[in-house]
């Protein structure tokens, strides 16, 4: 199948994804064997996982040999209390516990998963989806507590009922998205999730459109960290120019110029430099950027959006192009 796949759309094909059905970490062995099997095949893709969190501490370090540069953790709660509202059942591992019992494993799994797999220089966003009545008011700490344990992102997914379940949530009369991610502090990104789920669905920009930055008088501009000048696949501490968009006088999107980014070593002061340099752009993109740059960015009114893919799409959906416009873009000048 994933033959099949990557060789329909060969050239648009950067990332493959470990998603289910059930949780991956679940069967490390077939998981590890697996990405080995598309590495042998297909060195350059990116391999990224989706996951519970059990487990992740153990083998973040096989995941991060075998080449799996990104993760998503899906976090619905940091108390056994709002756990047991959400799920009817937890299974972490072979042996039969109560859902109490399970949720302080869950719990704890993902509070040393986290920064199990940072450590090991792998990519971590959180995904949360939004149960009304069970957890949107409990969307702040979650955001905190993943935030303390080095996620580089939170992601909010709004809550869908299953097509033959046996309970739909009602929703309140307060939108549940609006109100999550006004309670995210200021210095933790909100995405959107890269990778489908069971049912197929993967979030992207235009899903999560009422987060995203809008060019403004003051700030009109977008930056990209890019190595070619097509995709969003530069960590940020990385990057040694950036791509600079913009809107033409006809309302083209395009590139309009590349500025070098400041050099490392100078600690924090590198990111205040970077900030003045980008003191006309509205919002940065790029696929990882660590805490302290992410912070001061953000202090200084530019906003950091973890994401790769193709450069066009992500800029034309910030300059509102999801609404049908058009872009001028083409590769940087070398």
């Amino acid at each position: 199948m994933l033959v099949d796949a990557i060789g329909k759309r060969p050239e648009e094909t950067v990332r493959v994804a470990i998603t289910g059905p059930g949780d991956p970490l679940a069967v490390p062995d077939t998981l590890l064997q697996t990405i080995n099997l598309v590495r042998d095949r297909y060195p350059r893709l990116r391999i990224s996982l989706k996951t519970l969190g059990c487990g992740a501490r153990r083998f973040a370090a096989d995941l991060a040999r075998a080449g799996v540069d990104y993760v998503e953790m899906v976090v619905n709660g940091v108390t056994g209390e709002i756990l047991e509202k959400i799920y009817a059942w937890i299974r972490p591992g072979l042996k039969t516990m109560t859902l109490q019992e399970a949720a302080y494993v869950l719990i704890t799994e993902q509070k040393h998963g986290i920064p199990a797999l940072k450590y090991q220089g792998i990519g971590v966003v959180v995904v949360t989806t939004l149960y009304p009545g069970c957890n949107v008011h409990h969307v702040n700490r979650i955001a905190a507590a993943v935030q303390e344990l080095g996620a580089d992102a939170l992601a909010l997914v709004p809550y869908r009922a299953e097509p033959d379940g046996e309970v739909v949530l009602e929703p309140g009369e307060v939108d549940p998205l609006e109100h999550a991610r006004w309670s995210v502090p200021p210095a933790m990104p909100i995405v959107s999730p890269l990778l489908a789920d069971d049912d197929g669905y993967a979030g992207n920009y235009r899903q999560g459109a009422a987060r995203l930055p809008r060019p403004s008088l003051l700030r009109p501009l977008v930056a990209v960290a890019s190595s070619g000048g097509l995709d969003v696949d530069l960590h940020l501490g990385r990057a040694e120019r950036l791509l600079i968009y913009g809107c033409r006088e006809d309302g083209l999107v395009c590139l309009r110029e590349t500025r070098p980014a400041p050099q490392p070593g100078s600690g924090r002061q590198r990111w205040q430099d970077l900030s003045d340099l980008l003191s006309d752009c509205c919002a940065l993109l790029t696929v990882q950027a660590g805490e302290t740059p992410r912070r001061v960015l953000q202090e200084n009114g530019v906003r950091v959006m973890l994401t790769d893919g193709q450069i066009e799409p992500l800029v034309e959906q910030i300059f509102g192009g999801d609404k049908g416009g058009r872009s001028a873009g083409g590769k940087p000048p070398r």
